[in-house]
Formats: C-alpha cells, structure tokens, sequence
C-alpha cells in the first residue's frame, strides 16, 4: 500500500529510528496509496514526538495537507481520540475546523467515535456546532446514533440543536430508538425531544421501536405519551406493526396501554385482521381479549369498584388456578361441540362478525372447528375471570339459555364429579 519504512517509524513512535532515517535520506514527505504521510500516522496513533521533530526541528509545515479521505492530521487524532495529541496540535496552530470528503469536522468524527475528552477540548474552540456532514448530520446526531450519551450531553449542553433532521429525516431521537439506545433515548424524552414526526418521515419513533422489537424503549415512549395511535406512511399504528410481526410481548404492551383497535390501514385492515391473515393465532385471540375487555370496562364504568387491574394480561393462560376449568372447556370444544355450534355460542356472547371471522381464519383442515370453538371458550373465560365471575356457574347458565340444555347438564355433572374427588383426597 505504498507503506515505506518512515511510517512506520512514524506510527511506532520511535524518535531514534526516525532520525536515523531521515540522516539516511528517507524520503520524508513519502505518502502511501491513501495519501498519508509521516504527519498522518504520527497524528493517528498519538506519536507527539514525532510531530514535534518534524514541525519544529525539521519545520516541515507542508506536511499538514488533507490525506486521500480529505482527513488533516488534526482531523484523524480527533477520530482516534487522542487528547495529547490534539493539545499539541492546538498548541503548534494546526487546529482546524475543515471538513474531509464526507463533510465531517474534528467535531463530527470524536462526537461520532465517543471521545468526549476530545469532544471538551473542542468545543472550547468551537464556533458552528450544529455544522452538518454530507448527510446532513450534526457532530450531535452522530454522537446518538453512536450511542455516546456522554458526548451528547456535552454537545446539548453547549447548545446543540436537539430536534434537528438529516438529509433521510432522521431525528436523534429516531436513531436512538432504532438502535436500542434506552439510555439515550430516556435522556433525549427528559431533554424534551419532539415525539411527533413531522409529515415527510416514514414512521414515528414508537414505530420504529416496535420494528425493531425494543421492548424497553417503546415502554420508555409511552411513558412519555407519545401517541400510542400515531400513524406511519402506509396508515398502520404500532399495534398493525406488532400484530403483523407476531410479537406477543410487543402486541402486549400496547393493548394494556390502551391503543385503539379499529384503526384501518390503507388496505382498509384493522390489527385483527392483519394478524388474521398473518396466521397468527394467540395475536388474533389477544386483540378479541381485549376488545371485549375494554368494552366491558366501557359498559360497567359506572360501577366498577376500581379501575385498576395490575394483574391484567390478555397472553395465553398457563396458569394452575384456571387448569380445571380451561379442561372442561377443551372437552367441550372437542368431544362434544358439534360444526358450527361455536359459532351459534360466539353470537349469543355478542363476538362481533370480525372477531368470529378472524377465528375462523385459521384452518387445519375438517376438523378445524374444534379448535375454533376452543379458542372462543378461552376467550369467554379471560372475560368472566376478570369480571371476577364464576366460570362454572357462568357456562351452565349460558349453555342452557343459548338452548345446548344436555351440555349444559353434562358440563355440570363433570364439576361436580371432580368436586367430589378433590374433597376425597382432602379427607
């Protein structure tokens, strides 16, 4: 790569060796293929002897050009990060605030490569802060999208501009949240960021979080009202996203905070639909959960005792207390529910044309109807359970008025059959 022995010499930082080659006759003004000389190398690995020698012993001040990048000596000790070195070069008037090929500054490539000890230094010399890249990036958005929140401090701090986009209308905050960055992106909400996406971005940071499945950062976004139902480009809100994606926890987050469900996108889709045709199962189940949930809250408001529900989850139940009963219920579904009787149920507990569609969805085959009648009664239990209603009392009653007498009898019959045997077993 054209490397000759004075680079080396250079990037070792070896004084004895240098001079010797340059008594030889070495060529000091040797450039390798990327057009850095002695000056480049010394600068890049912090070699301050070096620099001294050949600016002031030997006053070779020519060599502080611009390599093949477009990178001064002082430029590529920002980017290292070499703060003795930068001191030196300030001191010897080599500060500069050029830009390389790529539009960026000393400030943009130490903001961008973390160096807040040389960030400091810079900024005490340092007149245009928000100067932009090619990219239309400031030392600012780079030090976010690096996830250098120390950097990003000092830069805010000394006036930055916080909400500025680049050239892809990307924010600080959209780069933080698609990077994972929580840190970042809670110091960004604290430092009041704007939430709202401005019209020509594709997708609002709680989109973007929920694409790039970060968990945290969405519960950070909510936490800080963003818009729970702000729409992106193709009209779809986070939950069409999640629901799409599959992603349970995702898709869990969302409904427990509340987000609207009959938003359509521009396919005229609700959520529903969308993780319907998706083939998504426990998403499908999860959304009529909480439909129907909601709708209850709206309908009992008047007289709920409290409205609040921390132990509230509309996730598939694994749990000991409800196995008995989600037993009966599979038994129900499977041996004894004949085609199309779950629908007729579905109808009688008011599941919406939507909701019964969106269970029917999913097709295994003939036999495809047990497991949709399952799923409805999964789905009624998540309801009576958290109106805090007897499950057992509840299907017998709703058996008979909804005209499946004989099931209603057997279903009955069962419970107390294994009422009798768990009292055996106590005594």
């Amino acid at each position: 790569h054209g490397l000759t022995v004075i680079h080396l010499a250079a990037w070792t930082g070896n004084l004895d060796i240098m001079r010797k080659l340059v008594k030889a006759g070495a060529d000091q003004k040797a450039k390798n293929e990327e057009g850095m000389n002695v000056l480049h190398f010394a600068a890049q690995n912090n070699s301050v002897k070096i620099v001294d020698y050949f600016l002031q012993d030997l006053h070779l001040n020519d060599l502080n050009k611009p390599d093949g990048k477009g990178k001064k000596p002082f430029l590529l000790a920002s980017e290292k990060g070499h703060v003795d070195m930068i001191n030196n070069l300030i001191t010897l008037k080599l500060f500069t605030s050029e830009k390389d090929k790529e539009g960026n500054t000393a400030l943009h490539l130490a903001a961008k490569n973390g160096h807040s000890e040389v960030v400091e230094i810079l900024l005490e010399q340092w007149e245009e802060i928000n100067d932009l890249n090619q990219n239309g990036e400031t030392p600012f958005y780079l030090s976010v999208e690096g996830g250098h929140e120390k950097c990003a401090e000092l830069l805010l701090e000394a006036g930055s501009d916080i909400n500025i986009f680049t050239q892809n209308n990307s924010s600080a905050l959209q780069i933080a949240v698609q990077n994972g960055h929580l840190s970042l992106v809670t110091f960004l909400i604290d430092k009041n960021i704007d939430l709202v996406p401005k019209p020509e971005q594709k997708n609002s940071p709680l989109h973007l979080a929920v694409i790039n499945n970060h968990l945290p950062v969405v519960k950070s976004l909510l936490d800080a009202s963003h818009d729970i139902n702000s729409l992106n480009h193709r009209q779809e809100t986070p939950l069409h996203l999640a629901a799409d994606l599959g992603n349970v926890e995702l898709v869990e987050v969302l409904l427990k905070a509340g987000c609207n469900f009959k938003t359509m996108d521009k396919h005229g889709k609700t959520a529903l639909a969308v993780a319907s045709r998706s083939n998504h199962t426990l998403i499908v189940d999860m959304i009529i959960k909480a439909e129907r949930y909601y709708a209850m809250k709206q309908t009992h408001l008047a007289h709920s005792d409290d409205g609040s529900d921390f132990s509230l989850s509309f996730k598939q139940d694994h749990s000991t207390q409800t196995k008995q009963i989600r037993s009966s219920l599979w038994n129900l579904a499977y041996n004894q529910l004949k085609p199309q009787e779950w629908k007729k149920l579905a109808l009688f507990w008011k599941f919406t044309d939507e909701q019964i569609k969106a269970i029917e969805e999913q097709w295994t085959g003939k036999k495809s109807y047990k497991e949709h009648g399952n799923r409805l009664l999964l789905i009624w239990l998540h309801g009576i359970l958290l109106a805090h209603q007897n499950p057992v009392k509840h299907i017998y009653e709703d058996l008979v008025e909804a005209g499946f007498q004989p099931l209603a009898e057997k279903i009955r019959a069962a419970s107390s059959t294994d009422m009798d045997s768990r009292k055996c077993a106590i005594s």
